[in-house]
């Protein structure tokens, strides 16, 4: 079937069905009981509540969708066929390249030393329309042309990258550490460099802002955290809406851009609100990860999730799972691991926690789980997901309807 998000579900927030777990997680085991574990399952109806949720919280800003947080083709194709999402946001050259395929208006998000890709990107003058390239300085420049001459390719379009992390007084760097790109004298300069060298064209500019996009301001039983947090988040909106806003003035006078890309799931209100953005990437919000559980300003619904058998009792009152240990980017930590969601009173044990092998389980609901019952855990961001499944069965109406290969199942592993 062709998948269609187009149709928001009827009804109040509160006769939403992921609002009930107790009816929710029993419905997609029933609806998925004839799979074998692992198995991952997407919610029809909460797919498309956070897919229009997103277009809500956006408000007229196109969102360009940033694909490795998806991972699953289906899905992508059917979010860009909706009005208020427009192009894509890939990972790296070569998914770029295989995406092209079917879409234009891809953008790299990072920048691509993958010499056999950009030889194949820079042959084709219809690849070369439809993917852009990201670069953060002369470097990346050069190794394109170290690969292939000017004189021999097509035109490569490139997005200059700005730094959107914060200096922050005392505490330093605030975010991630991406371009060196950090004020608007770096980015006219680049962009001078850029338009003086055949061979390229400067076609965009983006910034992404981690540490408000990424950054949940109610972590839950953290209250000075969260605080703390709220501080960090507000002064960097501050910050990059003034500085990025002065960058792209700055590059608009050497070159006509034809996007400005900022922001994040988590950020698509304030990115919204700087009027220098032309749209804003946004890609784990879809399936709705644990990671935004944090954040007060929305809460997206559970729409995937994935299923683990058990196969050990290891005690009468312990539970031993097949796998699990799918754990996300970023610090190690708990709120990186995937969080155990139904039955619920279910723990992981502190000194295993989520195992490659196995995982066990404690609490007051693992001494009633038997040997092949299956327990619901959430993905913490979304990518992770999608490259330890095949496939997503897809479930409406309490049942599957059907079965959506992931980039993994298409044979497709990009990093």
């Amino acid at each position: 079937m062709s998948l269609d998000l187009s149709v928001r579900p009827a009804g109040t927030a509160d006769a939403t069905p992921w609002l009930r777990p107790e009816e929710y997680w029993p419905g997609l085991t029933e609806a998925t009981r004839g799979l074998d574990t692992p198995v991952g399952a997407l919610h029809l109806g909460a797919l498309r509540h956070n897919t229009h949720d997103m277009l809500g919280r956006a408000q007229g800003t196109p969102i360009r969708v940033a694909s490795k947080s998806l991972r699953v083709r289906g899905v992508l194709d059917a979010v860009l066929a909706l009005p208020g999402y427009r192009g894509v946001l890939a990972f790296t050259l070569a998914e770029a390249l295989w995406l092209a395929e079917t879409h234009d208006d891809i953008v790299v998000g990072y920048p691509s030393v993958d010499r056999a890709a950009i030889q194949r990107l820079a042959r084709s003058a219809g690849l070369a329309a439809r993917v852009t390239l990201m670069v953060d300085s002369i470097d990346h420049l050069d190794l394109v042309d170290s690969v292939i001459a000017p004189s021999q390719r097509e035109r490569i379009r490139v997005c200059l990258e700005l730094d959107a992390s914060w200096n922050a007084p005392v505490l330093g760097h605030l975010g991630v550490w991406r371009s060196p790109v950090h004020t608007p004298e770096d980015a006219r300069a680049l962009a001078v460099a850029i338009v003086s060298r055949p061979g390229f064209e400067l076609v965009g500019l983006m910034a992404y802002e981690a540490q408000i996009a990424g950054l949940g301001d109610r972590p839950p039983g953290r209250p000075v955290q969260g605080g703390m947090n709220r501080w960090v988040r507000n002064r960097s909106i501050v910050d990059i809406t003034a500085r990025r806003a002065a960058a792209v003035a700055a590059v608009r006078q050497v070159a006509n851009l034809e996007f400005v890309n900022g922001g994040g799931t988590g950020s698509l209100e304030s990115t919204h609100a700087d009027t220098s953005v032309t749209d804003i990437a946004a890609g784990s919000g879809f399936f709705g990860g644990h990671l935004f559980d944090s954040y007060s300003g929305f809460r997206p619904a559970p729409a995937a999730a994935f299923a683990l058998s058990v196969v050990r009792k290891p005690t009468a009152q312990t539970a031993a799972m097949l796998g699990g240990g799918w754990i996300a980017s970023g610090p190690p930590g708990a709120d990186r691991s995937p969080r155990l969601v139904w039955p619920e009173g279910l723990s992981l044990v502190p000194r295993e926690m989520a195992g490659e092998v196995q995982s066990p389980v404690t609490g007051a609901a693992a001494g009633t789980l038997r040997v092949g019952e299956r327990v619901w855990l959430r993905h913490t961001k979304s990518g992770e997901l999608s490259e330890h499944l095949n496939e997503f069965a897809l479930v409406e109406d309490g049942i599957v309807v059907d079965m959506l290969p992931t980039y993994r199942g298409e044979g497709k592993a990009f990093l």
